[in-house]
């Protein structure tokens, strides 16, 4: 199979399996608690990976590093990822996926705070406008459809989005395994244990019935790991080794898209006109900000 062939397969991977993820969320969720779905989920596809990569000659992990992956882990999977599957309990799937598009805003943001470089005219434009879409989606504005959005529920996705975003920057200064499939299978298996001690204190061991289990929220279940986790992540971490970085953002814009139209097509979740504006500015902006964080990538490696 030619590299152009295996690119493209793996860009389809992560555009549509990522992007189906959140519909699958729903599904899992109608019969399995969040907490513990997420969990086990993780903790699995964790494992797996991370037998795979050892066997494939990486090293094992020191104590610092193990450290700095719990850290990771909690900030992305327990934050991010666990304010996602809460809050689906009551926001459609693909309203879920939009809100959680703002990631990138809040990387911007957040890398400034930390004393990073100023954001320029045309990123701080950026990050009104995709901040002005999450206010129309949630907001009350007449003749664009009702919002079907809960503000709880809403607030948890952008404090999750920005817990991803912190996490992602912590990352990339962290002193992680050299290995990024043993490191990745780490913070699964980090954020998954913090997941299902966040499913421990919520209460949701009390309510478990595997017993009245569907077979529909099993079979998603099984989804999420095969192909959410290990499919999907796999996919997006060879991608940043044999395409650019720019290129391999655009997950960021497609997902969104992908879920919206899954959740109207296959659960019956309302797209109403302000669903869709709300989707083209929040998509929009985050276009603006990568695709300028792209092309600055390429001035300072050409300079």
């Amino acid at each position: 199979m030619s590299l152009r062939v295996r690119i493209g397969l793996a860009f389809l991977a992560v555009y549509l399996i990522w992007g189906s993820t959140y519909l699958a969320i729903r599904f899992v969720e109608e019969t399995l608690p969040p907490f513990f779905m997420a969990g086990t989920r993780f903790v699995i596809a964790g494992i797996i990976l991370y037998v795979w990569a050892r066997l494939r000659g990486a090293s094992r992990a020191t104590r610092p590093e193990w450290g700095r992956v719990f850290v990771v882990g909690g900030l992305m999977l327990l934050g991010g990822h666990g304010a996602v599957v809460w809050a689906e309990q009551w926001v459609p799937s693909g309203l879920t996926s939009l809100l959680i598009a703002t990631v990138p805003l809040w990387m911007v943001f957040s890398d400034w705070m930390r004393g990073g470089s100023k954001p320029n005219i045309r990123v701080a434009a950026g990050l009104v406008l995709g901040f002005a879409g999450v206010a129309l989606l949630v907001g009350g504005i007449e003749g664009l459809g009702e919002s079907h959005v809960d503000l709880i529920g809403a607030a948890v996705l952008v404090f999750g989005a920005f817990l991803w975003a912190n996490g992602s920057l912590y990352s990339r200064s962290a002193k992680l395994p050299s290995s990024p499939l043993l490191a990745t299978a780490m913070e699964m298996m980090a954020g998954g244990m913090l997941l299902l001690l966040a499913s421990l204190i919520t209460g949701e061991w009390m309510r478990l019935r595997l017993d009245q289990v569907s077979l529909h929220s099993m079979v998603s279940w099984v989804y999420l790991i095969v192909f959410g986790s290990l499919v999907g992540f796999t996919s997006y971490i060879w991608l940043l080794k044999a395409t650019t970085t720019a290129k391999v953002s655009t997950y960021a814009y497609v997902n969104p898209i992908v879920a919206m139209v899954l959740g109207w097509a296959m659960a019956n979740e309302a797209l109403t006109l302000r669903n869709v504006l709300a989707a083209v500015i929040i998509l929009t902006s985050v276009a603006v900000i990568t695709t300028h964080q792209a092309t600055s990538a390429s001035k300072k490696e050409f300079s």
